[in-house]
């Protein structure tokens, strides 16, 4: 039996469909992929955020900290250089 034009137009059909539905099956792989990657990435987002959150507290404590040094400098030079007591006794 030598296939036909018939034959080939079946075959042919048959190979488009297959390989669409391998494809589309490929997809829902993809998908899920996707899905795992944005998961992943709304992960990180969280974290960066939480991060930042944290710097800019940290940073406002050392601003709130400088400022309370700036405050007792003058005290601090102020008695280094007054004169020494002499101690009792």
């Amino acid at each position: 039996m030598f296939p036909n034009n018939q034959h080939l137009k079946i075959v042919r059909t048959l190979g488009v469909a297959l390989v669409a539905t391998m494809g589309l099956a490929s997809c829902a792989t993809y998908d899920d992929e996707f899905a795992t990657i944005n998961s992943r990435l709304d992960q990180l987002d969280t974290k960066v955020q939480s991060a930042a959150q944290s710097a800019e507290s940290a940073n406002q404590s050392a601003q709130r900290a400088n400022q309370r040094l700036d405050s007792i400098e003058g005290r601090v030079q102020q008695l280094e250089s007054s004169p020494r007591r002499v101690p009792r006794g």
